[in-house]
């Protein structure tokens, strides 16, 4: 603006002076509403724009937080399914232990089911060579029978006593004879005879008594021996029982582990994508 001086020096007229600074204000005025309504429309769509970023601030937090919800429990789960793993693997390995103790308890009993096997051989052995003695001596027996055939003796025993039996009514006639020698004779005769019984009735009841001891001894050892395939038929069917639920509990252990891996690596496979 000019000073007074100054548009005095001019020779201004002051009413077109006035003018002049009226048009000047009003366009100043003009200017800054112009201005005013720029800034308000710029600050307006700021304000969309900020509240347009907050809305997906807003959204990208809450997925953020899904994200991260997911993520801990995808985690937990991982961490669950390899604390199982790590259970299951020492229980494959209190099972292996089992298995360790099984097979040597399976090849301790094999060694004595083998050593119970030869021990029964020796006694199968044993059995045969006895029962072929016996066998020797029944046909010993039977050979001795044909030989001097103890019925034949024994009827001939009878004949010779029908034969003293007449003798002694013989020497009862004799007995009127004052020598006497007849009735010594026979008496004396009588008495070797009643000897030679006797010692064949001891020779029978010998043979009898052994042939008894033969048959109680033959009896007790095929009694051992049916016990002994019981007991070893026994052991057999428990060695197999074990064995196959030793196979079963493997392969059910095997399965639950590989599941278990499989889950774990899907899990794993999830949170590389997700990230």
């Amino acid at each position: 603006r000019m000073s007074e001086n100054e548009r005095k020096s001019q020779g201004i007229p002051k009413e077109a002076l006035a003018k002049q600074d009226t048009s000047s204000l009003t366009d100043a005025v003009e200017q800054v509403a112009k201005q005013q309504q720029s800034q308000t429309s710029e600050i307006e769509r700021n304000r969309k724009v900020l509240f347009h970023l907050q809305n997906e601030l807003h959204e990208l937090e809450t997925q953020i937080a899904s994200v991260s919800e997911e993520t801990k429990e995808t985690e937990r789960q991982i961490y669950q399914q390899d604390a199982a793993i790590q259970n299951t693997r020492l229980q494959c390995g209190d099972l292996e232990n089992q298995i360790t103790s099984l097979h040597a308890e399976n090849v301790k009993l094999k060694s004595d089911i083998e050593t119970a096997q030869e021990s029964f051989v020796e006694q199968m052995i044993k059995y045969n060579e006895y029962y072929a003695k016996i066998k020797a001596h029944k046909d010993g027996l039977r050979e001795e029978e044909n030989k001097w055939s103890f019925m034949t003796e024994l009827s001939e025993k009878r004949d010779l006593v029908k034969k003293l039996k007449t003798m002694k009514e013989e020497l009862k006639l004799d007995l009127q004879n004052p020598e006497g020698n007849l009735m010594r004779q026979a008496q004396e005769d009588i008495t070797k005879l009643k000897d030679e019984i006797t010692t064949v009735e001891e020779s029978i009841s010998e043979q009898t008594c052994f042939l008894e001891e033969e048959i109680k001894t033959h009896e007790k050892l095929r009694k051992e021996i049916e016990v002994q395939h019981k007991r070893y038929g026994a052991i057999l069917k428990r060695l197999h029982c074990q064995v196959n639920k030793l196979h079963s509990n493997r392969r059910q252990w095997q399965w639950n582990i590989q599941q278990l891996e499989k889950t774990a690596a899907e899990l794993r496979k999830r949170i590389g994508m997700k990230d």
